[in-house]
């Protein structure tokens, strides 16, 4: 990357536990989280904000000039199941194979943080499924199976 080159790409980025298992719970989620920032710098992206329930993930980051948006997500999940098998005691515990990732302006930048950090509150009126089905068609996009 030369001297004059300037980015700016923020991906928001939603995935669920296999079979929407509840397996994340409230003691563990804070270091997954914690983990999962950890894992966010050392590919060299910006995170924005980290959260979710015991059955999904929110994560935002800026993306690094020349990382696909599929490699981050991949990195992100790979090393996140790793560490909740080893350290987080769930011996069996992986991602669902898919993911949705969405671009946000950096005028959406602190609304999408504050809708990440809120995940408790959000989810007192929908569950995981109702929630990425609301996203998925605001950002007129469907599900591919």
């Amino acid at each position: 990357m030369g001297a004059h080159t300037f980015v700016s790409v923020r991906i928001h980025y939603v995935f669920g536990t296999a079979s929407r298992e509840h397996a994340i719970n409230s003691d563990l989620q804070s270091r997954l989280w914690a983990y999962i920032g950890g894992i966010v710098r050392n590919i060299g992206a910006t995170l924005y904000a980290v959260g979710g329930m015991e059955d999904h993930a929110h994560v935002f980051i800026g993306l690094p000039p020349m990382m696909p948006v599929a490699k981050a997500v991949q990195s992100i999940k790979a090393n996140s199941s790793r560490w909740m098998r080893e350290s987080g005691g769930m011996a069996g515990f992986t991602w669902q194979e898919g993911y949705a990732a969405f671009s946000v302006s950096i005028s959406h930048t602190d609304v999408t943080m504050a809708y990440i950090q809120n995940q408790a509150e959000h989810h007192q009126r929908r569950g995981y499924g109702e929630e990425l089905a609301a996203m998925l068609r605001k950002h007129h996009m469907r599900a591919v199976t």
